[in-house]
């Protein structure tokens, strides 16, 4: 599984950051990036719940 944000539509709220801390920081710009694309399975549900808590939409899922 890989991850990945949409820097246009993110506004640096940091849930992200707060729920997968090990994929997702968010920068100095105020803007969210992704640490890690790959997605192991241990933190599957963790980076899934970040990508439901984004109230931009910006974090995609996928295979």
């Amino acid at each position: 599984m890989r991850v990945s944000i949409d820097v246009d539509r993110c506004q640096g709220h940091g849930r992200c950051e707060l729920i997968a801390p090990d994929y997702f920081v968010v920068d100095d710009a105020g803007v969210g990036q992704v640490l890690r694309d790959e997605v192991a399975d241990a933190d599957r549900a963790d980076v899934e719940e970040a990508r439901f808590c984004c109230p931009e939409q910006a974090i995609a899922v996928g295979d």
